[in-house]
């Protein structure tokens, strides 16, 4: 398991409040850093996929349990 540098508990927001929070996580991130998001909401799936297009930083997993989804990111 890769070295996880900061966490984000986003569990019971919907989108775009995941995102938004997740861009919040990023901006006191420097470029390698990795942050695991907890999600609950079934739209952060593709959420997170476009998000990691758009802004390159690099979607390294997406794992889904019973009712949560877990993203983890690292940040270009």
């Amino acid at each position: 398991m890769e070295n996880i540098d900061k966490e984000l508990d986003v569990r019971g927001l919907v989108c775009p409040l995941p995102i938004l929070r997740t861009k919040q996580s990023l901006v006191g991130m420097i470029s390698g850093q990795t942050l695991r998001i907890v999600a609950t909401d079934p739209g952060s799936l593709i959420d997170f996929q476009v998000f990691s297009e758009q802004t390159g930083n690099e979607l390294l997993s997406m794992t889904q349990t019973t009712g949560e989804f877990i993203f983890i990111l690292k940040k270009r």
